[in-house]
């Protein structure tokens, strides 16, 4: 008797939030790969094509209509396999969906039906929750989709579909990184996998936008909860396994609580055939899976601050950075991260003797950048305090001198020394800088060769008395403040720890006349 062997690629993409045009070609050479090796489905991230999160882009009709028309361009390619894409549907409202291909045809639309409103995920301002629950059956096998959130559920769409008869589901993701995240996730994904008896494929987004960062680890599990495959974290990767499908089988045969599940759930899902694909060439050998291991803490925190730093500045368009150097652990560590994130050519480290500056810390400085082989400028600031002082002069008068009189002077010298150089400028900092909605572009195709920079910020009403997606509605076009989580917290844990540290709700800012809804 043969046995059931479906081949399944899961290709961990780095996306730019606008770059329709870039996120398609990524796509369209995942999918050529994954034909290449013989798969018969291949998967990308969340929100594949409009790349992940757009926020207020999605209040611009000129950005959907794009990211469908792209849609339809992926569609094309998709010529002898099969393809799960991220994408923002369309109906009378928008939908967070994945896209089923087939063949070069669009063969079915899944909805994501929990839609987060915590931490940093606002989905509730932008998007409908889905409510069908489609399985697609390919011959003599049968597979689902569900996006994200979905599988955080222990009784959600997971659940449904895998009792409606998928042996193998597909999750789509955009799952942002904290410390320890990839193991917790893992761990998540195998129980989900091993209570439904069912193969888990999960593929995350990876790279940097704004100020998040997604650390791929994409990964399959088997219906035993055990790992088939996992991908690297922060880089792009394509993961391959064969499934044996029988052992699905064989597994669920042997559970007597499935069939009494299988009673009470209704007949709610709904069923989508597909055509038989043209027989394929004899598929090659994939190389022994014994999965990508994970990192280290301190490995793993390094490349996600490595990864942050090179998509924040190439996404953004800067070519150059300058590092403040005083000598000092924080702007050394800095300043390490940023010739690792983008080659020593490109990195510029900058000393700002003052008179209170000592010889060993200018002394660290040179040192320090002789040895990461960056450029060195030595901009003295006496002139600059002492300008300060004497303007400062009557409004401080009879007031201790403090270090923030001694820090303020440096701001210019750094921002000159940018303009001259047309860099980001890298500081250390223990609370980093919110200006990256500038790394969401949209390159509108009817302004031909126009960059349109369309994220305003805005914020959110809280309720604390409400977790996770049952808070309220978002405010409008408001600057949003958060206090990150500790890793490893409560999902509600994180709006709790905002309320701790006394931050009201944010001031209002009303959005440029050309970013209004109306104005796409």
């Amino acid at each position: 008797m043969s046995v059931r062997r479906f081949r399944v690629a899961l290709a961990q993409i780095n996306p730019t939030v606008g770059d329709l045009d870039g996120n398609v070609r990524k796509i369209v050479e995942g999918m050529a790969h994954a034909r290449e090796l013989g798969c018969h489905i291949v998967a990308f991230p969340e929100l594949a094509i409009p790349g992940y999160p757009p926020e207020d882009l999605l209040f611009k009709r000129a950005f959907i209509e794009a990211n469908l028309r792209a849609l339809d361009e992926v569609t094309r390619a998709s010529r002898g396999l099969t393809a799960v894409v991220g994408f923002i549907d369309k109906r009378d409202d928008i939908f967070n969906a994945a896209a089923v291909l087939h063949d070069g045809a669009r063969a079915g639309v899944y909805h994501k039906q929990y839609l987060p409103n915590y931490g940093v995920f606002d989905e509730n301002r932008y998007f409908q929750a889905g409510t069908e629950t489609p399985v697609f059956t390919a011959g003599d096998m049968t597979f689902a989709v569900n996006i994200c959130e979905d599988i955080w559920y222990p009784t959600g769409p997971t659940t449904a579909q895998a009792l409606a008869g998928a042996e193998l589901i597909v999750t789509i993701n955009g799952s942002p990184y904290h410390a320890g995240k990839a193991r917790f996730r893992e761990q998540m994904v195998a129980t989900r996998a091993a209570d439904d008896l069912v193969y888990l494929a999960f593929v995350n987004t990876v790279g940097g936008q704004d100020e998040l960062v997604f650390d791929g680890a994409s990964l399959i599990v088997d219906e035993r909860g055990e790992v088939v495959a996992r991908g690297r974290q922060f880089r792009e990767d394509l993961v391959c396994a064969d499934l044996d499908l029988d052992a699905v089988f064989r597994a669920r045969l042997r559970d007597s609580r499935r069939r009494k599940e299988k009673l009470g759930a209704g007949s709610e899902v709904r069923r989508v055939f597909l055509p038989a694909l043209a027989p394929a060439l004899a598929a090659p050998d994939l190389p022994p899976q014994a999965g990508e291991p994970m990192l280290g803490p301190v490995a793993e925190v390094f490349e996600a601050l490595v990864l942050g730093t090179r998509d924040y500045v190439t996404k953004n368009g800067f070519k150059h950075v300058v590092i403040g150097l005083s000598g000092g652990i924080d702007s050394a560590l800095v300043a390490a991260i940023a010739v690792e994130a983008l080659g020593r050519e490109n990195v510029t480290g900058v000393t700002m003797p003052s008179p209170y500056s000592s010889a060993g810390t200018r002394a660290d400085a040179r040192r320090l950048a002789r040895n990461l082989g960056i450029e060195f400028m030595t901009l003295p600031i006496t002139p600059v305090v002492g300008a300060f002082k004497r303007g400062l002069s009557k409004p401080f008068k009879g007031l201790p001198e403090d270090v923030a009189e001694r820090q303020r002077a440096r701001g210019p010298r750094r921002r000159s020394r940018e303009r001259l150089h047309a860099s980001a400028v890298g500081r250390a900092a223990t609370r980093p800088d919110r200006s990256g909605h500038a790394a969401a572009v949209f390159r509108a195709r009817r302004h031909p060769g126009s960059v349109r920079r369309a994220r305003s910020e805005r914020g959110r009403h809280r309720h604390p008395g409400l977790p996770g997606r049952h808070r309220a509605p978002c405010r409008p076009h408001g600057r949003r403040q958060r206090v990150q989580a500790p890793a490893g917290t409560d999902r509600g844990e994180d709006h709790a720890a905002r309320v701790r540290s006394g931050l009201g709700p944010p001031h209002r800012q009303p959005l440029p006349a050309e970013l209004t809804p109306d104005a796409g």
